[in-house]
């Protein structure tokens, strides 16, 4: 690899994660492929959007790049995925000490985002409120942005039942929250003693109407930044993954790229 796209992220900064991504693979015999130039190709896929097979010349072949992609992206059950693992155990941890936090955040925001599939995507549902055929994104953030809970679903879920899965999926990174903030569309008691049930927090719900004025909903405006940080990849744009698990890789290494270059 030669050239330098601007989606690239430094030597130094993959330093930070380059052990976790070898020690994915067994090594049969010495490898002879930089996983430095793999790494930047899945980032020059995600920010240009461009197909895996119509990948520059100069980058490792495409079917190389797709393979290990699959590998980092693979998770069950019980194992969250590379990915998963190289983003909320070592990044926002991270990023966090560096600003003077915690390593994990006692507060969160609670929020979802509708987005449009392509024709590829294998899973669909249509999100009747917004009038959107595809998926929602549901994160849960604290109050500098940092992404502490993902989840993906068909866009026809409920925001409650969706996030009560999410906070459920990752109570142990959750386990210090004390509060939890919300839009109207999470009210509900069952939600709050849901919530209060699985990792002992409160939850607070911002209304529009009891502001009596047209202004931004206090701690609000953090979410939807994050969402914006998004929207920075154009492979986000719209759904071009066919599975939800592939969907959720990519929302996940579009944060690891961001907090790679805070790094």
């Amino acid at each position: 690899m030669h050239k330098n796209y601007p989606s690239h992220v430094t030597k130094e900064q993959f330093e930070n994660i380059r052990s976790i991504l070898e020690n994915n693979k067994k090594k049969t015999k010495p490898r002879n492929l930089d996983l430095y130039e793999v790494f930047c190709a899945v980032l020059y896929v995600l920010k240009s959007e461009c197909q895996w097979r119509m990948l520059p010349k100069n980058f490792p072949k495409w079917q190389t790049v797709y393979y290990y992609f699959q590998i980092w992206s693979k998770n069950s059950d019980k194992e969250p995925s590379t990915w998963q693992v190289i983003l909320k155990k070592i990044l926002v941890r991270k990023v966090r000490i560096n600003n003077g936090r915690k390593e994990q955040t006692s507060f969160c925001i609670i929020d979802s985002q509708s987005v449009k599939n392509t024709d590829t995507a294998k899973n669909k549902g249509y999100d009747a409120g917004k009038k959107i055929s595809g998926i929602k994104r549901h994160i849960a953030v604290d109050s500098q942005g940092l992404p502490h809970a993902i989840y993906i679903t068909t866009a026809e879920k409920k925001d409650r039942n969706s996030a009560i899965i999410m906070i459920e999926n990752e109570k142990e990174n959750l386990s210090k929250v004390q509060k939890i903030l919300v839009d109207a569309g999470y009210t509900s008691e069952k939600f709050a003693f849901k919530i209060k049930t699985i990792i002992n927090a409160n939850v607070q719900v911002i209304k529009r109407n009891e502001l009596h004025s047209f202004v931004v909903l206090p701690k609000r405006w953090v979410v939807e930044r994050s969402f914006a940080w998004l929207e920075k990849c154009r492979r986000l744009w719209k759904n071009c993954e066919r599975k939800l698990n592939t969907s959720l890789q990519m929302v996940v290494l579009s944060f690891i790229s961001i907090l790679l270059k805070r790094s």
